[in-house]
């Protein structure tokens, strides 16, 4: 019964996160200026958007950003998660939490600390401040979800592996990444949907052609 009771729950919670993004994704292709009044279907409205040179150029400096920005931090926030679970080392107590502030710190001060940190080592604005500025936080949700998911993780079927003469490589591709790909999946989705929506951080760092679609 209370099983029940928490999937009506669940299922009431997706439609209420969800319902208004469906009823947008509707509306989109509507042939009325305004929203509350259907008539008709159309495409028009996405060409007008795709036909803009200013619009293209957008999102594909969102991509270039969000791809690139994604593909580091999962690799780089995986490898921290794994090795701050697995391995003991001098101060991991206080080098864990300061790995995860961006998580909790306002993007406002993130925003203002990078600019100040790029006009000290005079990098100019421009794709490669927005990728680095995004990883910055990016590294921090993969390398959250990616523990999170690794704490169950039973220690003892790596000790067991390497006794049996496995290498560390062969520890690591065998057991270790088939037991955590879910969560390194699960954070590169989310870390992807955050630089994709980013506007604050991408608005400070952004130099002359590299806006992307938030700031279009």
């Amino acid at each position: 019964m209370k099983r029940i009771r928490l999937r009506w729950v669940f299922l009431l919670a997706l439609v209420f996160i969800y319902l208004p993004v469906l009823v947008l994704m509707i509306y989109s292709f509507n042939d009325s200026r305004f929203a509350m009044n259907w008539q008709g279907f159309t495409l028009k409205w996405y060409g007008i958007l795709f036909s803009s040179p200013e619009t293209a150029l957008a999102l594909k400096n969102t991509l270039i950003v969000s791809i690139t920005a994604t593909i580091v931090s999962t690799v780089l926030g995986t490898l921290f998660a794994i090795g701050m679970h697995l391995y003991p080392f001098p101060g991991k107590r206080f080098i864990e939490p300061l790995f995860l502030l961006p998580i909790i710190i306002p993007d406002i001060i993130m925003a203002i600390a990078l600019l100040a940190f790029y006009v000290f080592v005079q990098l100019s604005l421009g794709h490669l401040s927005i990728i680095i500025a995004h990883i910055t936080f990016q590294i921090s949700f993969i390398a959250f979800v990616v523990k999170s998911r690794m704490q169950d993780f039973p220690k003892n079927i790596l000790e067991a592996a390497q006794d049996l003469g496995a290498n560390q490589w062969h520890v690591f591709t065998k057991i270790i990444f088939p037991l955590v790909r879910p969560g390194i999946v699960a954070g590169a989705l989310i870390a992807f949907t955050l630089s994709v929506d980013d506007f604050l951080i991408t608005y400070f760092t952004a130099g002359a052609g590299s806006s992307t679609l938030p700031i279009r």
